[in-house]
């Protein structure tokens, strides 16, 4: 017999083996898979004590170093743009490994499903905005003189009268919010697993909290009601090489203009105390710190996420200052307005101070 049919003559017959499960053949995943799930670990070797910054090219300053968690390379804090004043918490990416996304550019219908802008006539009375109250129209006084402090009121913004130049502000706030995986939100949010409505009670702030006037509220509802129609401060938001997204006036804004709401998911701030997020604010400061609330725009916010603050550690970071922070008792509710303390110029940047209410963050870094 030939050779060649001998080898096949002891060859093992398919038919002749038996199986002893019925299970599909198991599908590996891939390291890529395993590595992005599994938990974080940190690894000593002896090479990191020579690590040196790839920007500097420095090993000082140690306790400012990070390593990239892909390639090992090393960056002081200070030398990324922008820069990053919190040790980060699990893995941390340098930009070169970091997975970014581009920058999208948005089309006008897509701005629309982006903004969920309402579309409806403007003599649809479902449309129409209640606008805030002339003093004109107010009761006459008496004749008895009597002498009050002149309160300040809000004022609305005057949104861009050019439709084209406001899709082109709107797709700017719509392409930074993509590029950091977030989703549009107007107004806060509460999410399974974290603080509900219901503890968002401004009867609960220890001291007190000011209660937003009537006037004022009249305000807000207006600005709200412009929101819905695609009706926007005139900002933009853009990239600065150092100080990363940030937003610019895109026309002039008054005196006490009310610019935007703080938006986000409300949580505990216990649920907080070790996430990096560094655009947490403060909503609620409860006499038991473990009601006590913030603010949380990692996944849902608004433009107020990307506003910038002050290095208020140095007189020329304090003369950026051009917005205030505030908190106010809205309906029995806290809620967080960012209202411009001067006139603000086309092409300024926004700036407002992060410490408002406690100086627990790191500013003296900021440019």
């Amino acid at each position: 017999m030939p050779p060649f049919s001998s080898a096949v003559a002891h060859r093992p017959s398919p038919l002749r083996r038996r199986r002893t499960t019925s299970t599909p053949p198991r599908k590996w995943r891939s390291m890529e898979d395993v590595m992005r799930s599994s938990k974080y670990a940190v690894a000593e070797h002896d090479d990191y004590s020579r690590a040196v910054c790839k920007r500097c090219g420095s090993g000082d300053r140690d306790e400012e170093l990070l390593l990239c968690d892909r390639c090992d390379g090393g960056f002081h804090m200070l030398c990324l743009r922008p820069i990053v004043v919190r040790i980060p918490i699990g893995s941390w990416y340098c930009p070169t490994c970091s997975d970014h996304r581009p920058i999208r550019r948005f089309s006008q219908r897509k701005i629309v499903d982006f903004f969920r802008i309402k579309k409806c006539n403007d003599s649809s009375p479902k449309c129409a905005s209640p606008k805030p109250q002339d003093s004109r129209k107010r009761r006459k006084r008496s004749s008895m003189l009597v002498l009050h402090k002149k309160r300040r009121r809000l004022l609305p913004f005057i949104p861009t009268e050019d439709p084209t130049r406001r899709l082109e502000q709107m797709g700017s706030l719509a392409s930074a919010l993509t590029a950091l995986r977030m989703e549009f939100s107007d107004q806060l949010t509460y999410m399974l697993g974290m603080a509900s409505r219901s503890a968002n009670q401004a009867e609960f702030e220890n001291g007190g909290m000011q209660v937003l006037s009537k006037e004022d509220a009249e305000t807000l509802e207006h600005c709200r009601a412009m929101y819905k129609r695609g009706e926007y401060p005139p900002l933009l938001v853009v990239f600065d090489s150092c100080e990363g997204f940030t937003v610019e006036a895109d026309g002039p804004i008054k005196d006490m203009t009310l610019v935007t709401e703080y938006t986000g998911d409300v949580d505990y701030i216990i649920n907080r105390e070790n996430d990096d997020c560094d655009s947490m604010m403060t909503l609620l400061l409860a006499k038991d710190p473990s009601n006590s609330l913030v603010i949380c725009p990692d996944k849902r916010g608004n433009i107020a996420r990307f506003i910038s603050g002050i290095n208020n550690h140095t007189p020329e970071g304090r003369k950026k200052q051009n917005l205030k922070c505030v908190r106010y008792n809205v309906n029995g509710e806290c809620q967080v307005l960012l209202v411009a303390t001067r006139d603000i110029a086309k092409g300024e940047r926004l700036y407002y101070d992060y410490n408002g209410y406690e100086y627990e963050y790191p500013t003296h870094h900021f440019v």
